[in-house]
């Protein structure tokens, strides 16, 4: 990430959270592996989940040449589909336009 929006959506006092979706390490009897994923998990989950008056806000934090995966662009359709935001920001400016 080139620049990191959390301080100032904090500032705003924006109900939000960084949403991780890479499987962790753990420690088992065999010795060190990734945890499964759970069931239902989504692909191309934003980096950002923001909820503000009662809409969903997914913010996807990209550098300038940075390109979105296809299961990113499923997810943004899938959450503009549901009356839910996708947001693309490679600068607080991109979020400041949004609103935010």
């Amino acid at each position: 990430m080139s620049f990191v929006p959390y301080d100032y959506l904090a500032l705003k006092r924006h109900f939000f959270w960084r949403q991780n979706t890479a499987p962790t390490i753990q420690k088992s009897a065999e010795g060190w592996a990734f945890r499964r994923m759970p069931a239902y998990r989504k692909k191309g989950v934003p980096d950002i989940i923001l909820i503000k008056d009662g809409r969903f806000i997914g913010i996807e934090v990209k550098r300038d040449t940075g390109r979105l995966s296809e299961h990113q662009i499923e997810f943004a359709r899938g959450t503009e589909a549901a009356g839910g935001t996708y947001l693309v920001a490679r600068s607080i400016e991109d979020v400041q336009r949004a609103g935010l």
